[in-house]
């Protein structure tokens, strides 16, 4: 799957050299990179994400745009929850924890009104998409 590490990695390095803006396809969406500790691996892996905002707590979701399986960074917080997160020109260590379900659900409700997509990525899986939030490390 090397096409979609070209992909990620160009969106990386656009997120990098503006400070956190990306264009394209998330031109205006907030957009955070995800520094994980891989789960077999221990490697560092980068994904850029689109994120929620919820009262100065960072919101991600593992929505995968809709597949049927959860995106490998989330098996990585599920072994490993100490991330670095990247925002703007910020960089700051966090700690992520999968919500229960009543959080998760009304986060995911403020996340589709905010951007209908992830209606659209929860209408095509069967699975529940988990939501995360990103607790920033004093």
């Amino acid at each position: 799957m090397a096409e979609a590490n070209d992909w990620n990695t160009q969106i990386i390095k656009e997120f990098r050299e503006n400070a956190g803006k990306v264009g394209g396809q998330f031109d205006g969406a907030p957009m955070l990179l995800l520094t994980t500790t891989g789960a077999k691996s221990g490697q560092a892996r980068t994904n850029p994400l689109v994120y929620l905002d919820a009262d100065g707590t960072a919101v991600i979701f593992a929505s995968k745009a809709g597949a049927d399986t959860n995106p490998d960074w989330y098996h990585n917080i599920k072994a490993n929850p100490r991330v670095t997160i990247e925002q703007g020109a910020e960089e700051y260590e966090a700690t992520a924890t999968i919500v229960d379900v009543a959080e998760r659900d009304r986060l995911f409700a403020i996340q589709k009104e905010a951007m209908p997509g992830f209606a659209d990525y929860e209408a095509k899986t069967d699975r529940v998409i988990p939501v995360v939030t990103l607790e920033r490390i004093a």
